[in-house]
């Protein structure tokens, strides 16, 4: 039990609420007729996995900067609770269960499967050379509700509905990104790390944030009017605007903006997708 604790607390476990919503409004988004339990399974097994090794590359990674980070220094691997070669098996076995899903939904799947392990690679190192490295994380998180419409879809073909969903994610992501990062503008300016908070200060970061927000919207509602066009699902998408103002109106309290409102959004869109595709 302890040592499951310990790999929870590693991959930050709970962040999947922000991901896996996305992942489903993906999978209902694409489905003509109500996904099986089995294709909801096997895509929850290649989401937990996909999330794991993500979340252990980036802290393998990072290690380093992690240990010098007062607020990260408390991490598994930087306090000495974890060891690398402990991070290196969770990576492995976070692996093994996404391409393994992936085989199993199918093999068009499985061959696209080493797409998002590439952008999890790369996107860790972005923060030693660019400010752009808030768009490696939505970029990443962006693969998500694609991977769910791929899932049900199994072609590139008519690829627009789940190409704007996976558009809202990347502003949306790269936007609370941005949010979060306001937490090591000093930190990050010390040790020559890029993002936008360091290198153009809080209040132009904060501001290119909501007008990324802003695009997320504009994505959604354009999903919501060629493709799910429900009266019923009109104030899940009233909200969901409603939540990225006030992530905005609350971005001094990071926690309440990065993790309560985000947890919320991610529910909200499922809702408003499942609500338009089987209650129109």
């Amino acid at each position: 039990m302890h040592q499951f604790q310990k790999i929870v607390r590693f991959v930050k476990i709970e962040h999947t609420l922000f991901s896996l919503p996305l992942i489903y409004s993906g999978v209902f988004l694409a489905a003509k007729e109500p996904p099986t339990l089995a294709l909801l399974g096997l895509v929850l097994a290649a989401a937990t996995g996909a999330r794991t090794a993500a979340l252990s590359l980036n802290r393998l990674i990072d290690r380093e900067i992690d240990r010098r980070n007062p607020r990260t220094s408390v991490r598994e691997i930087p306090s000495g609770r974890m060891s690398v070669l402990e991070g290196g098996l969770v990576l492995l076995a976070g692996i093994a269960l996404y391409v393994g899903a992936a085989a199993l939904i199918s093999p068009f799947c499985l061959m696209m499967s080493p797409l998002p392990l590439l952008v999890f690679t790369v996107y860790p190192y972005m923060k030693r050379f660019t400010a752009l490295a808030h768009f490696g994380v939505g970029l990443g998180l962006a693969m998500g509700p694609l991977g769910g419409w791929f899932a049900v879809q199994q072609s590139l073909s008519n690829l627009l509905p789940g190409a704007l969903l996976a558009l809202f994610t990347l502003c949306w992501v790269t936007g609370f990104d941005i949010i979060y990062s306001t937490l090591d503008e000093m930190f990050d300016r010390r040790e020559q790390l890029y993002s936008f908070t360091s290198r153009y200060g809080r209040r132009t970061a904060l501001r290119i944030s909501a007008s990324l927000h802003f695009l997320s919207f504009i994505a959604l509602a354009l999903l919501f009017i060629l493709y799910i066009r429900a009266i019923a699902a009109l104030p899940l998408l009233v909200l969901s605007g409603f939540l990225l103002y006030l992530e905005h109106k609350k971005a001094e309290d990071v926690e309440m903006a990065f993790f309560k409102i985000n947890a919320v959004l991610g529910f909200v869109i499922l809702g408003m997708i499942v609500v338009g595709v089987y209650f129109p």
